[in-house]
């Protein structure tokens, strides 16, 4: 099980790691290695949501999320998207970003840190937003009861989660990115750009997550009219038609993941300047690291783990919310990679240990109720 579903990211690993050697050495080795070994970590949460998400889809999705969501995953998002941002911010074609990552490595750096203002408006923005809507959801299980009880009263406003959004939009244009970003040694005012790019993050959240939602309560439409139709085919013999909205279904929520994987990978795409201006190893690191996500994804899903650690993704969705902060704090103030990937990593390990400890006080309660049973049913004086 461990070697099918982890597979490709181990042929992965090794290939991108000879390659590193032969294109940087030992040195390019290393500083993939630990591009992987950070990816993995910054996108932990990523994987849990994600599970979340594609234990819905049938296997064929699952698979297709393992083959033309990686493509998407490592190549578009770990090498043409850093070359996009320098070709819109410098307005200059992508052959030429190409061909400044190759020879003029700082200012290819330069131009990608230009940008990132906006990159993290529009992925935190659209971060919160999920965050937003899971602690808003009135949920039959609770992690922090004191806090997710008020907390699920209130969401019961209609738009609260929106307005919240924006209400945290304006105020980081007016606080981080007034002379927020400092380019020739003059400070630039970003608050305009924060703001149009934190917009195109929550209108990206309404319409994917919106049409996502749509679909996914048409298919469970189908599905119970699916299931009237076998029970009345059982008395009459005929034949059941397949249900036509399962590809449109999981079509728009295969398309949600992608950008809800797109967002997560903003920091760990900007992080990764922090070791290395090389576009070529950057590619190798954050790929190898988002096939390990991708990998753990499908086994939390085969494996059924969300369901047996009910608590795991409340602290991932959590870990999002941290995350979606710590984006658009550093639209001003830099914050280490390592303290954005501890955030998510203690969020996630503290829900894991309240599940296994909710498992064992029900398996404790579920005892005592067979022993107390087994006693009830021994007659007296025996």
């Amino acid at each position: 099980m461990l070697l099918k579903t982890f597979g490709w990211s181990f042929a992965v690993t090794a290939l991108g790691l000879v390659a590193a050697v032969f294109y940087g050495g030992w040195t390019g080795f290393g500083i993939v290695a630990i591009l992987s070994i950070l990816e993995i970590s910054v996108s932990f949460d990523n994987a849990v949501v994600n599970a979340g998400i594609l234990r819905k889809m049938n296997a064929f999705w699952q698979k297709i999320f393992l083959t033309i969501g990686v493509l998407i995953a490592v190549f578009g998002m770990r090498l043409v998207f850093p070359v996009v941002i320098v070709a819109v911010s410098a307005k200059i074609g992508p052959i030429d970003a190409v061909q400044l990552a190759l020879d003029d490595k700082d200012k290819y750096q330069q131009l990608v840190t230009d940008a990132h203002p906006s990159i993290a408006a529009f992925g935190g923005i659209f971060l919160l937003m999920i965050f937003l809507d899971f602690i808003f959801e009135d949920r039959d299980i609770k992690w922090l009861g004191w806090l997710e009880r008020p907390l699920a009263k209130l969401g019961k406003v209609d738009m609260l989660s929106v307005c919240i959004a924006l209400i945290v939009l304006l105020v980081s244009a007016t606080t981080f990115a007034t002379n927020a970003h400092q380019h020739g040694g003059i400070h630039v005012d970003k608050a305009g750009t924060v703001l149009i790019a934190g917009i195109a993050g929550l209108i990206t959240y309404l319409i994917v997550g919106g049409l996502s939602g749509y679909f996914e309560n048409k298919l469970e439409e189908e599905e119970e009219r699916e299931h009237e139709a076998e029970e009345e085919a059982k008395r009459s013999g005929k034949k059941v038609p397949a249900i036509v909205m399962a590809g449109k279904a999981a079509f728009f929520m295969f398309l949600y993941l992608e950008v809800l994987d797109a967002s997560f990978s903003f920091d760990g795409v900007i992080g990764a300047f922090a070791i290395t201006n090389d576009i070529v190893l950057m590619a190798l690191g954050l790929g190898i690291g988002a096939m390990y996500v991708r990998s753990l994804t499908v086994y939390l899903v085969r494996q059924g783990t969300l369901d047996d650690f009910v608590y795991l993704e409340h602290g991932a969705h959590y870990a999002i919310g941290a995350l979606a902060v710590i984006l658009l704090v550093t639209i001003r103030y830099e914050i280490h990679e390592v303290i954005t990937g501890l955030v998510g990593v203690i969020l996630i390990a503290w829900s894991f240990f309240s599940s296994v400890q909710r498992n064992r006080r029900l398996a404790a309660a579920e005892g005592e109720d067979t022993a107390s049973n087994e006693k009830a049913e021994v007659p007296s004086g025996v």
